[in-house]
C-alpha cells in the first residue's frame, strides 16, 4: 500500500537515518572503532564491501564499509519480547562515498519503535540505543 502512494525514494528517505561528512572515508573508519567503545557498543562485524564485491568479480569505484554493532542487554529485551524483530538485529551503520562526502546511515529506528510502545521497559531502552546510535554517527562524521 505505501509503494502505490509513495516514490521509492521518498521511502528510502523515510527508512533511512543519514550524515554527511567532509571527511575522507578512511578516516572515519579508523575510528569506528573507538567511537563504539566511547558510546558502549560492541563492534561485531566489519565489512569492506567494495572489496568483497570485487573479489567476487563485480568492482565498483566508491568505497562501502558496513559495521554491525550491538548492545547486549536492548538486543536480550528486544529478542525475548519481540523475535521477529531479529532480522533487524544487530544494528547496522553503513559508510559510502557519494559526491565527494562520506555518507554515514543507518535504519531509521523511528518507525519500528512505535511497533513495541507497549512495553514501556523495551521502548525506554530501544528509544535510547536509537539516540546512542545518532550520537554514534554524529561522533564519526565530525572526527
Amino acid at each position: 500500500m505505501i509503494q502505490a502512494i509513495m516514490p521509492s525514494e521518498k521511502m528510502i528517505e523515510m527508512f533511512t537515518l543519514k550524515l554527511e561528512s567532509e571527511q575522507a572515508i578512511e578516516t572515519i573508519a579508523q575510528e569506528v572503532s573507538k567511537e563504539c567503545e566511547n558510546h558502549k557498543f560492541a563492534l561485531l562485524q566489519t565489512y569492506v564491501y567494495h572489496d568483497i564485491v570485487k573479489e567476487k568479480g563485480f568492482p565498483i569505484s566508491r568505497k562501502v564499509f558496513i559495521y554491525e554493532i550491538c548492545q547486549a542487554k536492548t538486543a536480550a529485551l528486544m529478542l525475548t519480547s519481540n523475535p521477529e524483530f531479529s532480522i533487524f538485529m544487530p544494528c547496522k551503520i553503513a559508510m559510502y562515498e557519494d559526491g565527494g562526502k562520506t555518507i554515514i546511515s543507518t535504519m531509521n529506528m523511528e518507525i519500528m519503535l512505535n511497533a513495541v510502545k507497549s512495553n514501556p521497559e523495551l521502548y525506554n531502552e530501544a528509544s535510547a540505543i536509537f539516540k546512542t546510535l545518532k550520537d554514534l554517527m554524529t561522533s564519526l562524521s565530525k572526527v
